[in-house]
């Protein structure tokens, strides 16, 4: 699933945007006031609402520092057009101007998820088992195991145990995989069929689903059903 974030000063702009996000795909969403609460956050998000006139660290500073450690997909909103070419020096995806039409946010928000997720999902997992770098292809992987201290890739052909925190996993494995458990983190195009405890896999093998966790896995499958 996506990671999306929202920094802007601005309350109501934060909320419009938020309202905006959510009506169009299921992601993890944060919401932030400042880039320095952004920064502080450590977080590398997928793509990024970022406001460019924010008090003590606008929205420029804020990217070039991102720009260091992430390769999130930037957009920038703002109500002045004088920043549009620092912006693009800044490798932004597109620059949103306020009062923001809401049409053509869902046009460049849609293009934004689909150019993330094409990237995601054609970049390899690379891990360390057993004291070796391993390159795995995600379309090969059915679904990841928590045990322990150590996660159980099951793929394909082979399960494969290494050391690595579930959420760290999940943050860094992309778009089409959902963690549908604290445990579980599935991919989505490996899905048959669910209910609301279950989910079967092209393996014939069921995971477990939080209860919790139902509504949004179906949102999110459905999402990854109609953008695939």
């Amino acid at each position: 699933m996506l990671q999306i974030a929202i920094c802007d000063d601005d309350e109501r702009m934060r909320c419009y945007i938020e309202n905006l996000i959510k009506n169009e795909a299921a992601c993890r969403l944060s919401v932030y006031g400042s880039g320095k609460e952004l920064i502080a956050e450590g977080i590398k998000f997928d793509i990024l609402f970022l406001d460019i006139r924010m008090v003590d660290l606008n929205g420029i500073e804020t990217a070039k520092i991102i720009r260091k450690t992430s390769d999130a997909i930037i957009i920038f909103i703002t109500a002045l057009k004088e920043y549009v070419f620092d912006a693009f020096d800044l490798e932004a995806f597109h620059y949103l101007l306020k009062p923001i039409d809401e049409t053509k946010f869902k046009e460049v928000f849609k293009r934004a998820v689909d150019e993330r997720l094409l990237v995601t999902r054609s970049e390899p997992l690379i891990i360390k088992a057993e004291g070796i770098y391993r390159r795995i292809e995600k379309d090969e992987i059915l679904y990841a195991e928590n045990e322990a201290r150590k996660i159980i890739l099951h793929t394909r052909s082979e399960n494969i145990t290494f050391y690595e925190k579930m959420d760290d996993l999940e943050q860094k494995i992309g778009g089409q995989f959902f963690r549908c458990h604290r445990g579980y983190l599935i991919n989505l195009d490996a899905v048959t069929s669910y209910d609301m405890t279950h989910i079967r896999l092209k393996s014939g093998e069921e995971v477990c689903m939080a209860k919790q966790k139902y509504n949004s896995f179906v949102t999110a499958y459905m999402e990854y059903l109609r953008r695939r």
